[in-house]
């Protein structure tokens, strides 16, 4: 019996802080779209660590308000500061339907694993998968006979062309090559001093 497609996800947001006393949590957004994405009733997978007991776990939203400026969510089974607190951290993901709009600079793990890495018009590796991190995700990329953590940030990775098959890097020295070694000063060999006597 052929098994049903596993739907593909796209990170959403995190959890930063606890906020007040009844269960309230503040959002960082990874959205272009908070008003489609965070909707009451919105159920969201939790990425935390293995032996967290939210693993494995969903959460789903009740509210979302703002407070000067910043999200916060509030969440069923959510309903102190301690359960707050005890989920704060998490990373939030939403299985997405790929015929659905997609978001602008947003991709989907599979969409990016593959994608021949271009530096200069020169290919200098292919992503061989995404690390996700709080503060922003990784891109490891085989490169010759190793691997490279390339920040997915603007800066470093200006241009991904799905359709192209590329993701375009313009990664600071040293990154995807050895720098070369810096001369330094020849120091005097010991027991002699820099002048003649």
């Amino acid at each position: 019996m052929a098994s049903t497609p596993r739907p593909q996800q796209l990170r959403v947001g995190r959890l930063t802080k606890a906020h007040g006393l009844k269960g309230a949590i503040k959002l960082e957004l990874y959205t272009d779209d908070p008003e489609r994405r965070f909707v009451p009733g919105a159920t969201f997978s939790l990425q935390v660590p293995d032996d967290s007991p939210w693993h494995g776990r969903s959460l789903t939203l009740r509210e979302l308000r703002w407070y000067n400026g910043h999200p916060v969510g509030f969440f069923d089974g959510v309903d102190d500061r301690t359960a707050a607190e005890g989920v704060i951290k998490a990373i939030l993901w939403v299985d997405v339907d790929e015929a659905e709009t997609a978001e602008p600079d947003a991709w989907y793990d599979h969409q990016l694993i593959g994608l021949a890495v271009v530096r200069d018009g020169q290919r200098v590796g292919e992503v061989k998968r995404v690390e996700h991190f709080p503060a922003q995700d990784l891109l490891i990329v085989k490169s010759g006979g190793r691997e490279v953590m390339v920040p997915f940030v603007a800066a470093i990775v200006p241009e991904v062309d799905i359709a192209a098959g590329t993701l375009t890097v313009t990664p600071p020295a040293g990154l995807f090559e050895d720098l070369p070694e810096e001369s330094e000063p020849a120091e005097p060999e010991s027991g002699t001093t820099g002048d003649a006597e």
